[in-house]
This record gives C-alpha cells, sequence and structure tokens, in this order.
C-alpha cells in the first residue's frame, strides 16, 4: 500500500485509512475489532475516530467509538499506529452537541478539555493527527490556532487539521497561522466521491498551492456507490431508514439519493463491470488516485464490507477509464443536492 505525506508535516500515512463511525451502534466492540484487526493486517496504519462517534450522534453515546479504539489499541504496538481524531465544535444545525461548561464553539476551554478526554477514552499520551470536527466561522483562527499550537509544543498532538471547512475557511486559517507565527493545518477532512468532486475545483488549488492534504470522507457515497440502491431500498440500509425518520434525515437521503446520483452509479457500473471489478473497488480507487489526496477514508459494518473496499487499494485507472468516468461527470455534474453546509 503506498504511503503519502500529511501536508508539511513529519508525518505519512497509508493511502487508505480506517473510519470508525459505525463502531458503538452499528458495530459492538467485538465487530469493531474485527473490523480493525483485519485493516491493520492488510497494511492499514491510519485510523480515524472523533469524540462525536459513533453516529447517528447522542449524549448517550457520546466518546463511545474513541473508548473502543482506545481499548483496541492496547492490542497494538504505538507506535505502528497513526490515530487521528477530532474535537466537535458547533453543530451548524446538524445535531445537538456536546456541552463543555456551557460552551459547543471552539475555544481554548473547549479544545483543551477535548483533548485531554480523547487521550484517555484512547488510552494514549498523544494523538497524531487533532482535527477539528466543524469549523468556527465565528471564531478568530488565531485563538483556535493558537491553543493547538500550545498542545503540539506539549506533545499532546502532533499536526492539525480542519474537517468539513471551506476554502475561505482554509485560507483564512493559514493566514491566521502565518501572521502569528503558529501551527497550520495540514490536513482538510471533507466529503468527497464520485457524486460529489466539488472538491476537485476551488479546494483542490487550496490544497495543491498550500501543501494541504484531503482526507476524502465518504468515497462510497454514503453507500450509493456500492450500487445497491440503483434499483430499490435495501432493508435495514442507512437511507432506507433515513426515509422514514426525521424531516433532517430525509433531506440527507435526498440529497445523496435522487434520479442524477442513481444515473450516475448505473453508469459508472457499466464502467467497474467491463473492468471486472467491483463499484465500490472503482470508487475507492478513483478516490485515492489524485494527487493533493493523502489517504482515502473508508468505513465498514462487517469485515465483509472491509474486504470490498480493500479490493480498491491497489486498483490504478488508466487513462481512458478517467476519461470516461470524466464524461459522465460532464453529462451529470454535482448530483448530489447541495445541503448548504459543504460548499467549497
Amino acid at each position: 500500500m503506498q504511503r503519502r505525506r500529511l501536508g508539511g508535516s513529519a508525518i505519512t500515512v497509508t493511502s487508505i485509512c480506517m473510519g470508525t463511525m459505525t463502531f458503538g451502534t452499528q458495530c459492538d466492540e467485538k465487530q469493531s475489532f474485527a473490523i480493525m484487526d483485519r485493516a491493520y493486517d492488510a497494511g492499514i496504519d491510519f485510523f480515524d475516530t472523533a469524540e462525536l462517534y459513533p453516529v447517528p450522534p447522542s449524549k448517550q453515546l457520546f466518546g463511545v467509538t474513541e473508548e473502543i479504539v482506545g481499548r483496541w489499541m492496547k492490542t497494538k504496538p504505538r507506535e505502528t499506529v497513526i490515530l487521528a481524531t477530532k474535537v466537535t465544535g458547533p453543530a451548524h444545525g446538524w445535531f445537538v452537541p456536546p456541552v463543555r461548561n456551557g460552551r459547543t464553539a471552539l475555544d481554548r476551554i473547549q479544545v483543551t478539555r477535548a483533548v485531554e478526554d480523547s487521550l484517555k477514552r484512547l488510552k494514549t499520551d498523544y494523538i497524531d493527527l487533532y482535527q477539528t470536527h466543524w469549523p468556527d466561522h465565528g471564531a478568530r483562527y488565531e485563538d483556535v490556532l493558537g491553543v493547538l499550537t500550545e498542545l503540539v509544543r506539549q506533545g499532546k498532538i502532533r499536526t492539525i487539521g480542519c474537517s468539513n471547512e471551506t476554502c475561505w475557511g482554509v485560507m483564512k486559517s493559514l493566514s491566521a497561522a502565518e501572521k502569528h507565527g503558529l501551527c497550520r493545518y495540514d490536513t482538510i477532512q471533507n466529503n468527497f466521491s464520485l457524486i460529489n468532486r466539488r472538491c476537485e475545483s476551488e479546494l483542490a488549488q487550496v490544497c495543491r498551492r498550500e501543501n494541504v492534504s484531503l482526507l476524502p470522507f465518504s468515497p462510497l457515497g454514503g453507500g450509493v456507490l456500492t450500487g445497491k440502491y440503483v434499483n430499490s431500498y435495501p432493508p435495514k440500509a442507512r437511507f432506507t431508514e433515513y426515509r422514514n425518520a426525521g424531516e433532517r434525515q430525509q433531506k440527507m437521503a435526498e440529497r445523496f439519493l435522487n434520479d442524477r446520483t442513481r444515473e450516475t452509479v448505473a453508469r459508472l457500473k457499466a464502467i467497474a463491470d467491463e473492468l471486472g471489478i467491483t463499484l465500490t473497488a472503482l470508487s475507492v480507487a478513483w478516490s485515492k488516485q489524485h494527487d493533493f489526496v493523502a489517504s482515502t477514508i473508508i468505513g465498514a459494518t462487517s469485515v465483509e464490507q472491509l474486504n470490498e473496499s480493500l479490493a480498491g487499494s491497489d486498483v490504478v485507472l488508466d487513462a481512458e477509464t478517467l476519461q470516461r468516468i470524466n464524461e459522465i461527470d460532464a453529462d451529470i455534474p454535482n448530483p448530489m443536492k447541495e445541503d448548504g453546509l459543504r460548499r467549497l
């Protein structure tokens, strides 16, 4: 498996990262351990979690995923795992965030306590990559970066990144870091897939020119790019459940599943079939085959599901295949509906 550097940091990671947001809800601890063991045995050394996980987020389960990952970490030499986690930040209407001392935004107390709590749950004395899960555009970037810089100097975190951030937010943070002599974000973790290619425009240029690595999440488009929703809503599948849930979940399902995403998936599946690989493998291979991507984050609810994604780890798509994929995008640009949160 290829290794790539995270921005301008000293950290290199595998081109595939194991995401953990299903651990504690869709996966119990035994299943979670089995999935992480399989990823580790396959050569993956990069694992991503968050204090907010598992999803859907809830006050009762807050931190459970980190606890599971922490217990698993004790079974492996610490230096063989590159560990990433996140401080929640403001919710932007998506969920009700945890409240620390009356605070839900990003400030010194919020970040400091979040790091200390994550270190305890993860059973480690340092975090390799610490990320702001949601941006706080109402805060001064120099204040947020200031406390993160102190934590780097204390040895509690090695480098920093952001998630669900805009191009404006990334550039604002980099400017603040340069002006005040603070640590800069080395990574950004945003939604990027064959049905959501917005990162290829402005954000890609920011990443290339500013040496910030993209860590794409949801490379399978929330499961849409497995092809399972092309003709039906499978029982117990995420968006099948969302259709019968609250208004927010219904809108999320509509964002991922519509006539345009279904047509895109059907045409992509024809390409995958001709190549003799699964649509899942095609999607993972395409995601990691970008020069501004350091590591593609995959998730799983079973070892079998993980194996499907791992099948794309060594696939390299040739120029002809990439051109055919681009032709689909030209015919059906940006098939995922915009939700106002992830504009890049």
